[in-house]
């Protein structure tokens, strides 16, 4: 067992602590009563929670919101138009996300084409700095060499209800991820039939979704070099069916490992540009984050914004629910997945007594490259009371998960460990 010496992160400022822990004590309504019931005990929880700025993960959460989408059963809707929505963590704990539990972002409406489940009329345009300029059907992207991986989708504000202070955008708790298994072509097969030319630098993707008000078309893209990683697929196919409706259909951009709005859904046009892809959602403070840390709340100029990418090391305990209640002394079995972006998962720790000692868990490869890893370990509580299972994990990097957010204005990227709240009676 590892212990944590309790000792306060670098990037935690004292003054924030003091603050922090004299909040919690007034919203306790008499620390002693409250404390009683912290089954970790006072020690830890002073150690573990407040000495850290915390409070009890219990308090700051809100239920699940469940919803009726077709083809997305149980899906928290944070906006019914355009449809985004997420799924919590514990109906997330399958290997390959089932379609009906894979999230949703969208920033326009659906195409009719997708609603109508309508293939008639389609093509995938190649243009801009290629030699043979392309228009492929979908029997032309079949006769290609197909490929079939579990690859994670994550969007890049999954986890933005947590930063403090509070960001816009979509309140994305964890669940805005997947790791579903696409069929498709590499991109780069399809790049290299085209024949990029030595000009080319960054990919532009559009889809066939309608853009709202005065929005332009959503249109993100990637690096050249990203774009012709073995990974990167166009995808026809989601867990052997047909794309879902909601997640692309008939065809959508996959680039693991990036933040999701790289992997363009409803696809029908790749640009091959000769500088960075300028669109609005490649502009000002869309998918971008800062160039250095910065302060919570501070807005740092445009200028001083870059592109985000790769996700950090994440992890997310899918087992067992939020809030699920045990007897003493009671096996608990722990279970979850973990990601690390462009890097590997190397190690996953688990604490029960708010990050004071650590037990590293099971951990078992992931299926492929860019598909997630799976964390399981049995743990048991011998005294009654309010508990937290935290997760930790790190990649081969050596970089871990914070105890506390690192602030962007955006709230993208977050990473924060996943601390979840449990209760257990005798």
């Amino acid at each position: 067992m590892l212990e944590d010496s309790g000792a306060l992160p670098e990037d935690l400022d004292r003054f924030d602590v003091i603050v922090s822990r004299r909040k919690f004590l007034g919203m306790a309504g008499g620390a002693v009563g409250l404390l009683a019931g912290l089954g970790a005990g006072t020690d830890a929880a002073l150690r573990g929670l407040f000495g850290r700025g915390l409070i009890p993960v219990a308090w700051a959460q809100d239920a699940d919101r469940g919803t009726d989408i077709p083809g997305k059963p149980g899906m928290i809707v944070h906006f019914p138009q355009p449809i985004n929505g997420e799924f919590p963590p514990h109906l997330l704990d399958d290997d390959v996300t089932p379609s009906e539990r894979h999230y949703v972002r969208n920033s326009g409406g659906v195409p009719t084409r997708a609603e109508k489940r309508d293939l008639q009329g389609w093509k995938l345009t190649v243009n801009g700095e290629v030699k043979t300029p392309l228009e492929l059907s979908i029997d032309d992207l079949k006769a290609l060499p197909a490929v079939t991986l579990s690859l994670v989708i994550e969007c890049g504000g999954n986890g933005r209800s947590l930063f403090e202070p509070p960001v816009r955008g979509n309140p994305w708790g964890r669940g805005a991820v997947a790791c579903s298994e696409w069929t498709g072509v590499r991109l780069r097969d399809v790049l290299r039939k085209a024949g990029l030319k030595e000009s080319a630098v960054y990919t532009a993707h559009y889809g066939e979704d309608q853009p709202l008000g005065r929005a332009e078309p959503f249109s993100r893209g990637v690096p050249i070099d990203k774009a012709m990683e073995e990974h990167t697929i166009i995808a026809y196919r989601m867990n052997g069916k047909d794309v879902t409706t909601l997640n692309g259909f008939p065809v959508r951009l996959v680039v693991p490992g990036w933040v999701g709005s790289c992997s363009q859904k409803w696809l029908n046009r790749i640009w091959i540009r000769d500088k960075v892809h300028d669109s609005q959602k490649m502009r000002g403070y869309s998918y971008r984050i800062p160039a250095y840390p910065v302060a919570p709340g501070v807005r740092p100029p445009e200028s001083d914004m870059k592109i985000a990418t790769s996700f950090p090391i994440k992890s997310m305990i899918t087992r067992p629910a939020a809030n699920s209640e045990f007897r003493v002394g009671e096996k608990i079995s722990v279970a979850g997945h973990a990601w690390a972006g462009d890097n590997e998962v190397s190690r996953v720790l688990l604490s029960t007594d708010y990050g004071v000692h650590w037990d590293e868990a099971r951990l078992i490869p992931p299926r492929n490259t860019y598909a997630w890893a799976r964390f399981e370990k049995e743990v048991t509580f011998e005294r009654k009371g309010y508990y937290e299972i935290w997760a930790r994990a790190f990649d081969d990097k050596d970089s871990a998960q914070p105890f506390r957010q690192p602030w962007n204005p955006k709230g993208y990227l977050g990473n924060v460990i996943h601390r979840l709240p449990l209760r257990v009676a005798v």
